[in-house]
C-alpha cells in the first residue's frame, strides 16, 4: 500500500509500513527532541521485532520526506523533531536537552551573508548554547 502525502504543497509518496507510523506518532507527540536510540526504545514496547537500524532509517526517510525535523548536532547524537514548522532550538551545554524557541524566522540573517559570500542561501537553522532553567 502507498501512502501520498502533501508537505507544504510538496507530494510526497512513500510505501506504508507500521513501523514507520509507529515512529512518526511517537516523534510527533513528544517534544523532547529524542535520538534515534529513544525513538527505539518507546517504539520496541509496540512493535518487539524492531531493530535499531529500521528506527534510524525511517528517521532519516521522514526528515528527508519533510515529515519530520533532524537536528544535526556537534560532537553528538542527531536528535529528531516532529514540529516541521519553522523553529529554532537552544541546547544546554550541561544536560544536552533540546529546547523550542519560537521566534519569527531571521531572514535578514540569510540576506546578509548573500551579500557578504555571493552564494545563494536556501535557509538557516540556529542551535542557541544555553544553561536550562533546571540546570541554573
Amino acid at each position: 500500500k502507498i501512502v501520498i502525502i502533501t508537505i507544504f504543497g510538496k507530494v510526497y509518496s512513500m510505501n506504508y509500513s507500521r513501523q514507520r507510523e509507529l515512529i512518526t506518532r511517537y516523534v510527533k507527540s513528544v517534544t523532547s527532541h529524542p535520538t534515534a536510540e529513544e525513538v527505539y526504545n518507546e517504539v520496541k514496547k509496540e512493535e518487539p521485532n524492531i531493530s535499531l537500524g529500521t528506527v534510524y532509517r525511517n528517521l532519516c526517510k521522514l526528515a528527508d520526506d519533510g515529515q519530520i525535523l533532524r537536528i544535526k548536532m556537534a560532537n553528538t547524537k542527531d536528535r529528531f523533531d516532529g514540529n516541521t514548522n519553522h523553529h529554532y532550538h537552544a541546547k544546554c551545554v550541561k544536560c544536552g536537552k533540546i529546547i523550542d524557541i519560537f521566534i519569527d524566522y531571521l531572514s535578514y540573517i540569510d540576506s546578509d551573508v548573500e551579500k557578504k559570500t555571493d552564494i545563494k542561501i536556501l535557509s538557516h537553522d540556529i542551535i542557541f548554547n544555553t544553561i536550562c532553567k533546571d540546570c541554573e
